[in-house]
């Protein structure tokens, strides 16, 4: 398959160091033709440009990923402001009860603070929302008109029909492979495709982060024949509605 879009891959440390042009090589053997890449510091921000001047395939987005949401003086707005003018979609943003979280007052504010942002400036959201999706979710009730993709979507049913009333997508990676994941393949064959993004980022959850190389963008296909096989469709489809739904949400038909 060619003309794959990858929603969601993050390029820097935690999945790859100095092998980002054979990971980028990789992918274009495999199919992909574009790829959404957050950053959510300064630097990951600087070294993503850097990689895009030489992979024009590459659409930067930003946003103060939980994580990192440890800057109390207000400085980190300004930087994202900045940083939005170039971007195709804020985030990935959200929520997280993971140990070393910023509290979750702190945590709320600069969410909301970011979906504010992101509507005032029409631009879509990449959300993450691990084990804080239900509080994500009654959130965004608060910017009605916001658009977006909640990133590696593993909730129930009645989460992802919200989701949908709201206007987002929902992003599915290689967790949708694990042979443990069971009840995410049952909630998924049950969802419009309409509805999916394709993304590689974070295929397989472990408690340190990404497990290497399957998080390669190069592995989409994989996901892609996954879902083919859930909803009994095939993959050429599948690959065309998910990569139509990522240049629809992220504008990437009028993107240089």
């Amino acid at each position: 398959m060619h003309g794959l879009i990858d929603s969601h891959c993050h390029l820097d440390d935690a999945a790859f160091d100095d092998d980002r042009d054979a990971v980028l090589r990789r992918a274009e053997t495999a199919g992909v033709c574009k790829i959404i890449v957050p950053a959510y510091t300064p630097k990951h921000w600087g070294r993503l440009k850097e990689t895009c001047r030489h992979h024009p395939g590459l659409y930067p987005a930003y946003g103060v990923h939980p994580l990192y949401l440890n800057d109390r003086d207000g400085a980190w707005e300004a930087t994202l402001a900045a940083l939005l003018t170039q971007s195709v979609a804020l985030g990935e943003i959200g929520l997280d009860a993971s140990d070393g979280a910023p509290d979750a007052a702190h945590q709320r504010a600069g969410f909301a603070t970011q979906l504010a942002m992101a509507r005032q400036l029409g631009l879509p959201v990449i959300l993450h929302a691990r084990q804080s999706l239900e509080e994500v979710i009654l959130t965004l009730r608060r910017f009605l008109g916001l658009r977006g993709v909640l990133h590696s979507f593993s909730g129930s049913l009645v989460q992802a029909q919200r989701l949908m009333d709201m206007g987002f997508l929902l992003g599915l990676g290689g967790a949708l492979t694990h042979p443990r994941a069971q009840r995410l393949r049952a909630t998924v064959a049950n969802l419009p495709v309409e509805s999916l993004l394709a993304e590689t980022d974070a295929p397989w959850q472990t408690p340190h982060g990404h497990p290497g190389t399957r998080n390669e963008p190069a592995y989409l296909s994989e996901i892609i024949a996954s879902l083919a096989q859930l909803r009994h469709t095939p993959a050429q489809e599948i690959a065309r509605i998910t990569a139509q739904n990522a240049l629809t949400l992220f504008h990437l038909q009028d993107a240089p």
